[in-house]
């Protein structure tokens, strides 16, 4: 998808389409009231005939307008003329471009960076609309039998925006929402596989792909590695399974000089059953979506290589499949972990925990500035905050507060819930130093107490992305989130 930024005149640009605004009444944009002095009062007639109204979500071509450029000229109605909000603003911006689709429009210019977006300037609304037009011609047919899958028509979209000193920071903006975009897709694209081909071997093979893209350094522990250093609550959970366990590290060194990485570990339980603690057998094929934590890590690597972000970021992803074996966890077995604390496991469908915690020692020996794990680790989340926002805990509230904005300014955001003392009551273990569960209550926090006994040394943030990483129903399919809340955390960090 190729985004720009320019400065159009509607009567010399030539397009496949123009996109401008009317709100209710029929009252015009400013690009729409210039068109239609351009045109002869073309546009005020059509809307004083009433055939548009400007109601939210209207959509009307207009052909071969007189003194136009553009062959087309898509109305678009943007309801009341008032500030839109994040979500108005991007169902907008996502409907045009499937109305586009639909036409099989391959080229279209946009004069919508001037509607106002609560809270957002023209380069803030660039942004985030052209992470929407990438979202929106996403498409995951790689696995059909069709070898000419249906395809997005719209492969050039252009911002307009009225002065060129806006230039600068809106074609910034414009790339920054492309590359968000795109590192959501290839979170998606690995959500979306099947754990039939999205193994642990595979999240490794994709992690050295980028790392030969972008020049980041990606090193690979096999099991040998891992029962060197003892992390055997990780290995405890891979042991159901055939496919060997991996611990994947990438190193993307952007700052110019040397300094402290973030760093981001990622849950990549690539197929979750439950193990011994068996899941029901509906919608479970959705849990090839258990490493969507994992996918977010190396979709904001991407996003963060194409950018060229001056920072230092480590990406940790321990990887393995969850699954029911005569040799799988059983609960009431006690594990040690790598640092030394031992674990009662008392369900084995806990286990996301129990590969994160020796990730999260594992992270120790990179001296991190800070640390953020994402995982779909409870589906108390899902229940608590539903598939509007991540759950946030951690360590240190001057971090929290940062994705907490960075996850507002992304329209990808998270809400913090408490990790009070009280809680780590509930994970008593008369057998071993902890248990892997805290009974049904406050279910996403014990899971976050857990993780919190492995994170002392440094600043710690958990993201519970258990509720937003995919859509059910007839949407099904991986979202690419938080990755975009990710990277303009990082974009924050570095003064990009």
């Amino acid at each position: 998808m190729d985004i720009s930024v320019r400065t159009v005149d509607p009567t010399r640009q030539r397009s496949e389409c123009y996109i401008v605004a009317v709100y209710d009444e029929g009252s015009l944009s400013p690009s729409g009231t210039a068109i239609d002095k351009y045109s002869a009062g073309t546009l005020s007639k059509l809307l004083k005939r009433g055939d548009m109204a400007g109601r939210s979500g209207q959509k009307q071509f207009l052909y071969d307008l007189p003194g136009i450029a553009a062959s087309r000229v898509l109305l678009v109605g943007c309801g009341k003329l008032k500030p839109l909000s994040d979500t108005q603003y991007r169902t907008l911006i996502g409907g045009v471009i499937q109305y586009l689709n639909d036409a099989a429009i391959k080229e279209a210019v946009c004069f919508l960076a001037e509607l106002e977006v609560e809270t957002r300037d023209s380069s803030a609304a660039i942004r985030l609309g052209s992470e929407v037009v990438v979202h929106q011609t996403y498409r995951f047919s790689q696995l059909k039998s069709d070898k000419n899958p249906s395809q997005p028509a719209l492969k050039k979209f252009t911002w307009h925006v009225a002065q060129t000193k806006q230039l600068t920071a809106a074609s910034k903006a414009a790339r920054i929402g492309k590359a968000i975009g795109q590192g959501m897709a290839l979170t998606r694209d690995l959500g979306n596989l099947p754990g039939n081909i999205c193994t642990p071997a595979y999240l490794a093979q994709t992690a050295k792909k980028l790392g030969r893209t972008h020049g980041m350094q990606v090193r690979v522990l096999e099991q040998k590695h891992m029962q060197a250093l003892g992390m055997g609550s990780l290995l405890s959970v891979s042991r159901g399974s055939r496919q060997p366990p991996k611990l994947i590290t990438l190193d993307y060194r952007g700052a110019k000089k040397p300094g402290n990485p973030v760093a981001l570990v990622g849950k990549g339980i690539t197929f979750d059953a439950g193990g011994i603690s068996i899941k029901p057998a509906a919608a479970m094929d959705e849990m090839k979506f258990d490493m969507c934590g994992a996918a977010s890590v190396l979709g904001t690597l991407q996003a963060a290589a194409e950018l060229k972000l001056p920072i230092n970021i480590i990406g940790v992803i321990p990887s393995c499949e969850n699954l029911p074996d005569g040799d799988a966890n059983k609960p009431g077995d006690i594990v040690t972990s790598m640092s030394g604390q031992t674990i009662e496991v008392l369900n084995t469908d806990a286990e996301g925990r129990l590969i994160l915690c020796d990730a999260l020692t594992y992270t120790e020996r990179f001296k991190p500035k800070a640390v953020i794990d994402i995982a779909t680790l409870t589906g108390a989340c899902v229940i608590a905050l539903g598939n509007q926002a991540s759950g946030l805990l951690g360590n240190d509230q001057a971090l929290i507060d940062k994705l907490l904005r960075a996850g507002k300014h992304s329209a990808d955001r998270a809400w913090q819930l408490p990790l009070w003392e009280e809680y780590q009551e509930q994970l008593k273990s008369n057998f071993a130093d902890m248990a892997n569960i805290g009974g049904r209550e406050a279910g996403t926090i014990t899971a976050a107490c857990f993780l919190s006994r492995f994170t002392k040394k440094f600043k710690w943030a958990h993201l519970d992305i258990a509720g937003v990483a995919w859509y059910g129903g007839a949407s099904k399919g991986a979202s690419g989130r938080p990755v975009s809340l990710l990277t303009h955390y990082l974009i924050e960090e570095c003064d990009y």
